[in-house]
């Protein structure tokens, strides 16, 4: 009789009109473990990226935006084509070399606009890369840690150091290490990729703490194979098509 009366309709006219606002339904409410126990996942996923910029001041994971949410699931998704991988990849590659690009050093440049004066900020850091592309930009590499070809004038350059997935760090701490031999300033170093495994990011942060990270994505963590998981499989095999298929 209550139910009736005053709970059912106070359901209908304050409750069931803002369905349409929620980002997640869970049907059958707490007997749906399968939806409870995938939300319970995604705080913890999320809970852990914040406590590591927390722990880790260098550690710079780009804003989360439905656009992006979009882009992982496709190339996460072990249907998703060759094409179509190599698009969206390409996309949030740029969006993460944007952001680093925007952690280099600027210097103040007074210029003449068409209406008024105004001091603007201008981009002054050098990319460190190893055929030369004008007058500062150079496009080193580095293979597999036995091939390396590197400016000579490192020292006093800017280093972008990419690398798709970051997953136990020992490859990047390599990579990291051979740089600083050859002459880079630590804290000129910045490492990109697209998804970053917990267990990597304490690694090479523990080690390098004057590097930068930006990446698009903390990961869940590793499998007893190593691999990052969720994932997104092997990305040179899905983005150059060189699997066993």
């Amino acid at each position: 009789m209550q139910y009736s009366k005053f709970i059912k309709p106070a359901f209908d006219d304050f409750i069931l009109p803002t369905k349409k606002y929620a980002d997640i339904i869970i049907p059958r409410g707490g007997d749906n473990h399968v939806a409870i126990n995938l939300i319970v996942q995604h705080i913890h996923t999320k809970l852990g990226q914040q406590s590591l910029c927390k722990i880790y001041p260098n550690l710079y994971v780009i804003q989360s935006t439905f656009q992006i949410h979009g882009m992982h699931t496709l190339i996460r998704d072990n249907e998703t084509t060759k094409h179509d991988f190599i698009f969206y990849s390409d996309r949030l590659i740029r969006l993460v070399v944007e952001h680093g690009l925007g952690h280099l050093p600027f210097k103040e440049k007074q210029v003449i606009t068409p209406t008024v004066v105004k001091v603007w900020r201008m981009l002054c850091g050098h990319v460190v890369k190893a055929s030369r592309l004008g007058r500062s930009l150079y496009i080193g590499k580095v293979i597999m840690l036995i091939y390396h070809n590197l400016p000579n004038d490192i020292a006093y350059r800017n280093v972008l150091l990419l690398d798709p997935i970051l997953g136990t760090g020992n490859t990047a701490v390599q990579a990291i290490s051979l740089l600083l031999q050859k002459g880079a300033q630590e804290s000129n170093i910045i490492f990109l990729n697209l998804i970053s495994a917990p267990q990597g990011v304490h690694v090479v942060c523990k080690r390098f703490p004057r590097i930068k990270i930006v990446t698009s994505e903390i990961e869940s963590g590793l499998n007893e194979d190593f691999r990052v998981f969720p994932g997104m499989g092997e990305f040179g095999d899905r983005y150059f098509g060189t699997d066993d298929d």
